[in-house]
């Protein structure tokens, strides 16, 4: 566990505490070339896909191939866990059976997906979507940033050249069998007293876009009756998405970031942004739940004489990874219990074209997405022997 230490300084987030690393910033670009040197000290050939995705195959790269990795980037003020974990125990199990003189009977690879928080542009996943296909490429080029740079602008400015991203059949063709190991982001690990588990399956989910649109003006000099404020109005909208999960078993809604136009502390707001995630246990309960937050924030703006208007950003349908694989993962390991999840991930993704299977590792603070974020050495060490037990198994 070694590639966690090496990597502990890099996007460090003084101010919000955690990690901050987004696609192609100045922490990600240190990561990805950290990822190289360390596949390539492992004695595996780097390459880079049309999408930014990183691959690093021990042997000829072909088809029918046992894959294994996940992600570096964090959200915003994230934890050292949430996708590193993964990508070292990966290096790691496989440097363990290459020092055993194993020889593999196919191809595999350790794989390093772009931007799978969407912290950067917005949608979750972004590198596995593109490679699947299940980001419309035209839509992806036309993303945007924070500070106003377009997903094209920054992939060419990182020689990955804009046009040709989208979907990439050789790539995909490639994955016989996904396998990604991550920190728990939950304590279902610690409820059960375990170190591992394997994943049953993951929510619906989706994040919207949400804007409430009002009338800027002065503080001081207008009447509370005259005013059209849309920041009361999203306050009670984020309120009423709170209230609206809590009435439904299952259910999650967040309203963890906002915008505010102009942004003075004298101005009334004439508009204000909000992004919902909504997650349940399936398609049909996640887009109900989303149905009813709209109707009870255009009542809301309403009320306050403001407008709403409503864009989705991602979605993600409900994943139930394929039980023969999860025997065969947890036979591997002499049997784990299994647990679903709340949180996305690129296997997610990819579940819908190649068989997939994830082993979570205990958190023991339960806490994800967050500095706390945690996972014993000692967990962590189980999880690399297993995916050395897994791609033993599966090679």
């Amino acid at each position: 566990m070694s590639g966690l230490d090496e990597i502990a300084d890099i996007g460090r987030d003084p101010r919000r505490g955690g990690y901050s690393r987004h696609l192609w910033d100045a922490a990600d670009l240190e990561l990805r070339d950290w990822f190289v040197a360390r596949a390539e000290s492992t004695g595996l050939d780097v390459e880079r896909d049309r999408n930014g995705n990183l691959w690093a195959w021990w042997g000829a790269p072909g088809p029918d191939a046992v894959v294994v990795g996940s992600h570096l980037d964090s959200v915003p003020g994230g934890g050292e866990y949430d996708g590193p974990l993964g990508v070292v125990s990966a290096l790691d199990a496989v440097a363990l059976l290459r020092s055993s003189g194993f020889v593999p009977s196919r191809p595999c690879a350790v794989v390093v997906f772009a931007e799978e928080e969407g912290s950067r542009f917005g949608v979750a996943c972004l590198g596995s979507r593109l490679l699947t296909g299940a980001l419309d490429a035209a839509r992806a080029r036309r993303l945007v940033d924070a500070d106003g740079v377009t997903l094209a602008e920054a992939a060419d400015a990182h020689g990955v050249p804009a046009r040709h991203l989208g979907a990439d059949e050789r790539a995909l063709g490639r994955i016989g069998i996904f396998l990604e190991l991550h920190v728990e982001q939950g304590r279902g690990l610690v409820d059960v007293d375990g170190p591992l588990a394997v994943a049953s399956g993951i929510l619906a989910h989706g994040r919207w876009r949400i804007g409430f649109r009002g009338e800027g003006n002065h503080a001081g000099a207008t009447r509370m009756a005259d005013r059209r404020d849309p920041m009361v109005a999203a306050a009670r909208g984020v309120v009423a998405a709170r209230d609206a999960a809590a009435a439904r078993p299952g259910a999650r809604a967040t309203v963890g970031r906002i915008g505010v136009v102009p942004g003075g502390t004298n101005v009334i707001p004439s508009a204000v942004t909000t992004w919902l995630d909504a997650r349940s246990g399936d398609d049909e309960e996640t887009r109900a739940l989303v149905a009813e937050i709209e109707e009870r924030m255009r009542d809301v703006a309403a009320a306050e004489g403001c407008e709403l208007v409503i864009a989705e950003e991602s979605w993600s349908s409900a994943v139930t990874f394929p039980a023969d694989l999860r025997e065969r993962v947890s036979a591997a390991l002499g049997g784990i219990p299994e647990l679903g999840t709340g949180a996305g991930h690129d296997a997610g993704v990819l579940s819908a074209h190649v068989p997939t299977a994830m082993v979570f590792v205990r958190n023991p603070s339960g806490v994800s997405h967050a500095p706390e974020e945690y996972a014993e050495l000692d967990d962590c060490i189980a999880g690399v022997v297993a995916v050395e037990r897994i791609l033993r198994e599966l090679l």
